[in-house]
């Protein structure tokens, strides 16, 4: 056999040490999109906070004022209250955003928002009777799954502690818990998501999800029941049951969570949001992206195809008014 060549050593050798900057430089990534996803928290909890307080005479601790009016306001209703707090504040969230998007996805008005669609080819309009199906669907999985879910939820978290606790936590605690939640996610997320590619589950269950190609903001809970459950709820789920959250942290992570699922199925790519272009490479390629902020996707070397694309260069946050598919265009298709 003949020995390598020197630039094959070379080649070896410089592996290792580009797998760990790109790792490095995931983990940066994700420490930035959850740092400043913090940091704008803050700030509008505290401007908002000021606002109130000054022009409407809120006195005291506004949020915990608010906090024991809405508990008296149920009577010491725990159940409700954790059900109307961690379901359907959320839920309302949600389809008030996809309300929105469908508008615009059926009828392509207006033009401020279709002009940043990342898959310039596809959902132009979308047809919307595939539309009614996949809501149909979402309601399905809300209602018969992800209601009884978050019911069992409030059972064991009152056995962990105080979900409805009459005293908030403080709103550094609360950082922290969303944090902490979304990691655990990415941990979830990535690798239920990644089982359910596996060709036994994929076919009968995860098939379903991927029928749309180019997603829309809708399809992010259209999905088989079991996925529904497995990939969907409790990856949301066991961060707020593991560390005892108050209903306040729940329900503030469940809208959170929802509303970046969302965007990152709308198929727009639009300023000052997140990419959402990570996840729509993974639905137009199926085996790529698996992941939520990508970390585990490049310690895996499941985004390697997806960095060799224009996506990649333009999965950033958008700062200015030009479509990314205007200022970092795809190659010219060859011609057959």
């Amino acid at each position: 056999m003949e020995a390598p060549s020197t630039s094959q050593q070379h080649d070896r050798r410089s592996r290792p040490q580009e797998s760990t900057g790109g790792l490095w430089d995931s983990v940066k990534k994700a420490a930035f999109v959850i740092g400043s996803g913090l940091f704008f928290l803050v700030a509008f909890r505290n401007s908002v906070t000021w606002h109130l307080q000054r022009f409407w005479g809120a006195s005291g601790d506004f949020w915990q004022t608010q906090w024991t009016k809405l508990y008296i306001a149920f009577n010491g209703n725990e159940a409700a209250l954790f059900i109307f707090g961690a379901m359907l504040v959320p839920t309302f969230f949600f389809w008030l955003v996809n309300a929105f998007l469908m508008v615009v996805d059926t009828t392509g008005k207006p033009s401020v928002i279709t002009r940043y669609r990342i898959q310039t080819d596809k959902n132009n309009p979308v047809d919307p009777e595939r539309l009614r199906q996949a809501v149909k669907t979402v309601l399905f999985n809300q209602l018969f799954l992800s209601v009884p879910l978050v019911v069992l939820t409030f059972s064991l978290m009152q056995w962990r502690g105080e979900p409805c606790s009459p005293e908030l936590p403080t709103f550094h605690w609360v950082l922290l818990e969303l944090a902490i939640c979304g990691l655990l996610e990415e941990i979830l997320f990535y690798y239920s998501h990644r089982l359910f590619h596996h060709p036994t589950f994929y076919k009968h269950i995860h098939k379903i999800h991927h029928e749309w190609t180019a997603p829309v903001g809708v399809v992010s809970l259209y999905a088989h029941p079991v996925e529904h459950v497995c990939s969907n709820m409790l990856p949301a789920l066991i961060g707020p049951i593991l560390l005892g959250s108050h209903l306040a942290t729940t329900s503030l992570w469940f809208t959170i969570a929802l509303l970046v699922t969302t965007v990152s199925h709308c198929g727009y790519h639009l300023p000052l949001l997140p990419s959402p272009e990570f996840h729509d490479f993974h639905h137009l390629k199926f085996n790529q992206c698996y992941g939520v902020l990508g970390v585990l996707d490049r310690l895996h070397g499941t985004d390697d195809k997806f960095r060799k694309t224009k996506a990649y260069e333009r999965h950033t946050l958008l700062l200015s008014l030009t479509p990314l598919t205007e200022s970092i265009p795809d190659p010219p298709k060859k011609s057959e």
